[in-house]
């Protein structure tokens, strides 16, 4: 019962630190004012190499398939050309409510290290494979007022230990 009420009273951001920790995951973590959108980075002065990423989470269009869609921060997501490589009908964002019920964040908290929460499975993981060469990559910690600086080996075994898959793309 102990550890049961520990965990809930430890914030989103902490859970996704302590699964880090548990996996041996490296890290570095910045504090800053809320970063909602990519715009809000650049007046930061951590994203000084690309490293944030933008984190996008869509939906097909009958609702039946939700997916998480990380690309650089620096290029735009054209909606149709991802559609047509994960084999999607009509892809759209997904509305808070459904970021709610899949990833339990908040809009602009959108990130894998999200997929803690979705125990189900539900939600199908895609990287642009450019992110492969990265130094580092930058995601919020269930959390817009930091960003978590990690290895791109290190965001896939996190991403493994959530039991889900990455897939890749080109965007």
């Amino acid at each position: 019962m102990r550890l049961w009420l520990c965990l809930n009273l430890m914030t989103d951001r902490e859970k996704v630190l302590s699964k880090l920790d548990e996996l041996g995951i490296s890290y570095d973590l910045k504090e800053h004012r809320a970063a909602f959108t990519m715009e809000d980075f650049d007046g930061l002065g951590i994203n000084d190499n690309d490293e944030i990423c933008k984190n996008l989470f869509l939906r097909d269009y009958k609702g039946k398939r939700h997916m998480l869609v990380v690309i650089k921060g620096s290029k735009q997501a054209d909606l149709v050309n991802i559609r047509e490589q994960i084999d999607s009908s009509r892809l759209s964002f997904a509305s808070d409510e459904r970021l709610e019920k899949y990833l339990k964040v908040k809009p602009g908290s959108v990130s894998p290290l999200a997929l803690i929460n979705d125990s189900d499975e539900a939600v199908e993981v895609y990287f642009d494979s450019d992110l492969k060469s990265m130094p580092l990559l930058g995601f919020h910690p269930d959390d817009n007022t930091a960003t978590v600086f990690m290895s791109f080996d290190s965001i896939r075994k996190y991403i493994a230990a959530t039991e889900h898959d990455i897939n890749y793309i080109k965007v």
